[in-house]
């Protein structure tokens, strides 16, 4: 038996070596496709980012800087471009430090888009969507409960400002080399072969230069040579400067940036979600059996006791290292998404990482900072350090005690609506990074008087359902007998059942009106469907019978409840009968 056995484990350790450069190469190109997909975004949506950024006089409302900062950081997925173009605002006293603030925050939030979208990868298994899209939108919801708490405590005290402003005083600042770009030394000989940007037609638009309105973003001049010429004759200086061309795919395209873009956005979309599902096959190939039990006693396991909240401080660390090392928060948690989804990462665990990775982009983005020219270097570094003291004290506030770990148990309960209702993840995408901000952009627009009376009942809602919500999990003896329970209000009200009923109704609509209009199916074909379903339901209903049970519970008084009928009969018209999306009950 042994003998056998050796050939097996020797085949086994081989294969799982060879493994390995295909996951490296997968990973490679997962890391370069989110290069492109945000070179994408801000082609296709940079001059809309710099024209938001240009009406400046809304960005002195803070609500409207917030959802500013949302939406020109999910226009061009990259935080660091929102925070580089709110620096030059400030530096160019086109904007205060005050006003800068509530756009780092929003910035902070629309970064957490990306490992969300990479969480929708995972919708085929349930158990690891659950997980994935949990862990994806922990970030989320931390940075928006930070926001909560410190927007209305920055408005009120001005206390990051406060705070930013001490540290610029107290350092001795004096300009310093580039940021490291450790990442970029490894993609660029691949994106930069796809596309090049020149990211300053977007700076200069938030500024207000019109003479770069027409100028497109795609770079087509890369390298300045400077030769200088001394002729003796007339002891005359002369200096010649030659223009390198780019080489990249487009640098000779005819095409609209905004075309550029959609073309980028399909092919780097199209990149990553491969990339994703071959990652995630091969990470399930490999961590199996006693690799994975390792892998999860290594990660997840707790220090012994009295050190076993270390684990946590020290997973805080690694991902303010690993994010400072790779120049990205979006890379490492959507890198870190797949394995939460298979389970080798916990949430538990997950969250520390997450929270050290929000760390780990505010150091690059003070090192960017102190590489700034001497005019613009207090003001750069004030607003990276607004952003980095955000950070710190939403870890403060929601991680150090355990009970105050909300984005926890909110993300679970995300997570779990996921998994029952998978069209619920794009809902929520829509909703809390465009819809939401949309509305609240447009409700600033429109004055304080608008947004006040709009918001003030709206917040007496949400905080007036929490507390019931509360009280009737815990002492519902303090609430009055009609309000123990939601059981008074209408079922679309507390539940998303009736909805998502809606959505199979009209899945399976246009299902058959698709079958009716493209194709021609034989009597056999619609023979062999329809009788299958019906034999099972009479040898379920005969087996019933011999087995003396009742009724189903959806019938009372001998009288079904239609919408089963209804569900039963729509199933035999269903081709395929494992993509419903709901119970069969309405």
């Amino acid at each position: 038996m042994e003998t056998q056995a050796r050939p097996q484990r020797v085949k086994a350790a081989v294969s799982a070596l060879c493994k390995i450069p295909l996951l490296l190469l997968l990973l490679y190109l997962f890391v370069c496709s989110l290069d492109i997909l945000s070179s994408a975004f801000q082609l296709a949506g940079g001059r809309v980012a710099g024209d938001i950024f240009q009406q400046n006089t809304i960005l002195f409302n803070p609500v409207a800087g917030l959802v500013v900062g949302i939406l020109v950081t999910v226009l061009v997925q990259s935080s660091s471009t929102s925070t580089s173009i709110t620096v030059s605002l400030v530096s160019s006293g086109l904007l205060d430090v005050q006003s800068a603030i509530p756009i780092i925050m929003g910035s902070n939030i629309g970064t957490s888009v990306t490992n969300t979208i990479v969480a929708l990868t995972q919708a085929g298994d349930r158990e690891q969507f659950e997980r994935a899209f949990a862990g994806a939108t922990v970030h989320d919801c931390f940075n928006w409960l930070s926001v909560l708490v410190l927007l209305p405590l920055e408005a009120a005290s001005g206390l990051l400002r406060r705070l930013s402003q001490a540290a610029v005083d107290s350092l001795q600042l004096s300009t310093g080399d580039e940021a490291p770009e450790l990442l970029k030394v490894l993609t660029e000989p691949l994106t930069k072969r796809i596309i090049q940007l020149d990211k300053s037609v977007i700076t200069a638009l938030a500024t207000g230069d019109q003479s770069v309105r027409n100028k497109s973003l795609v770079k087509h001049w890369c390298h300045i040579t400077t030769t200088e010429v001394l002729v003796q004759y007339n002891m005359m200086l002369l200096v010649f400067h030659s223009l390198e061309c780019c080489r990249h795919l487009f640098v000779n395209c005819s095409l609209s940036d905004v075309a550029i873009g959609l073309i980028l956005l399909a092919c780097s979309l199209l990149v990553m979600c491969s990339c994703l599902i071959l990652l995630v096959k091969l990470l399930n190939s490999l961590m199996k059996g006693q690799v994975a039990s390792a892998i999860n006693k290594v990660i997840n396991t707790d220090f012994p006791y009295p050190f076993s909240w270390l684990a946590g401080y020290l997973a805080l660390v690694v991902g303010a290292g690993m994010t400072f090392l790779l120049q990205s928060s979006s890379v490492f948690t959507s890198a870190i998404t797949p394995l939460i989804g298979i389970g080798v990462i916990s949430i538990k665990r997950a969250y520390p990482l997450t929270l050290g990775s929000n760390l780990g982009t505010t150091t690059t983005a003070i090192l960017a900072a102190l590489a700034s020219p001497g005019d613009k270097l207090a003001a750069a570094t004030q607003v990276a350090l607004c952003h980095f003291f955000f950070n710190l004290l939403g870890i403060l506030l929601w991680y150090p005690i355990p009970a105050t770990r909300l984005p926890i148990r909110m993300a679970c309960a995300l997570g779990k609506c996921t998994a029952r209702y998978r069209w619920f993840a794009v809902l929520y995408l829509l909703l809390c990074f465009l819809l939401l901000p949309s509305f609240v952009f447009a409700l600033s627009m429109a004055g304080w008087k608008a947004m006040t009376g709009t918001g003030v009942p709206v917040m007496m809602v949400i905080i007036s359902v929490a507390t019931i919500n509360m009280l009737q999990a815990r002492r519902p003896e303090c609430l009055p007998l009609g309000l123990q329970n939601w059981d008074f209000l209408p079922c679309w009200m507390t539940s998303l059942r009736p909805l998502d009923n809606l959505i199979t109704r009209v899945t399976l609509c246009c299902r058959r009106q698709r079958a009716n209009d493209g194709c021609v199916m034989s009597l056999e074909d619609n023979t062999i469907n329809l009788e299958k379903p019906i034999k099972e339901k009479w040898k379920h209903k005969s087996w019933q019978k011999q087995r003396g049970l009742g009724k189903p519970r959806h019938c009372e008084n001998n009288n079904c409840n239609m919408g089963a009928g209804l569900s039963i009969k729509k199933n035999t018209h269903t081709d395929n009968q494992d993509t419903q999306l709901s119970s069969t009950y309405f």
